[in-house]
């Protein structure tokens, strides 16, 4: 069954609004844990906004489930920070500085040499890599070249698109993930997904190995509580 990673950096977003350490984010981080997540994710950014770099040491020593860092790797402290804490996984995003949140995948054509090299010196440190992908075939037969273990396809405009015509939407992300199965690569899928239209997604692509969601999980959260969310969302991976 598809495997559910929390992304808690709202959670650091709401802690850091007023100072001080409430909501405590290791708490939440390891109540997710108890509650049914089946992976951790954070993405620290250069401005240190929402997941701070030391949440990162700290969450590496107390996690019992998979932890996977995103972030742009073009970040020279980013990578020394993965390269030290040695997660389960990264997945590379290719994020301007300062940008609100992640918007597209990588143009796995244009930086191929650049992905080569970076993707070798994770994978050195025996870090499963992951990288964010459109679903454009030649992004994912790029992806392939690079060496990558994964792909993260980016769902947004499946999100979009889910809200007028689900098949329509969801039809690119059903040829990406046939051409990425065929090439070897594993998959993961994130952004937008929510508990209206993820099991939709699995439903259509039974092998994506891992959702990371973290914005609608946590706006659910205020209303149903962590837990229940934690098991809701559970439940439409299984539902197809």
């Amino acid at each position: 069954m598809t495997r559910l990673s929390v992304n808690i950096n709202k959670i650091a977003t709401l802690r850091n609004s007023r100072g001080g350490n409430n909501p405590d984010l290791i708490r939440v981080a390891l109540d997710a844990e108890r509650f049914g997540a089946e992976g951790i994710t954070v993405h620290p950014r250069p401005d240190e906004r929402h997941i701070r770099y030391a949440d990162v040491r700290e969450l590496k020593e107390v996690l019992t489930t998979e932890f996977n860092i995103e972030g742009n790797c073009r970040e020279e402290k980013f990578v020394d920070l993965v390269l030290e804490v040695c997660p389960h996984q990264v997945t590379l995003v290719p994020d301007a500085e300062g940008q609100l949140t992640s918007d597209h995948g990588w143009d796995t054509i244009t930086h191929m040499d650049y992905l080569i090299s970076m993707i070798a010196l994770f994978k050195e440190k025996g870090i499963r890599t992951s990288i964010f992908c459109d679903p454009d075939p030649k992004m994912i037969e790029g992806a392939a070249a690079t060496g990558t273990d994964r792909i993260e396809l980016y769902t947004e405009g499946y999100a979009k698109n889910y809200l007028t015509d689900p098949s329509s939407a969801v039809s690119p992300y059903v040829e990406a993930a046939k051409i990425a199965t065929e090439l070897g690569l594993g998959i993961n899928a994130g952004h937008d997904l929510d508990m209206n239209n993820l099991s939709f997604l699995i439903k259509n692509i039974p092998q994506i190995k891992e959702v990371s969601i973290g914005h609608a999980l946590i706006a659910d959260a205020l209303y149903l509580g962590l837990e229940n969310t934690i098991q809701l969302y559970r439940r439409q991976l299984s539902i197809h």
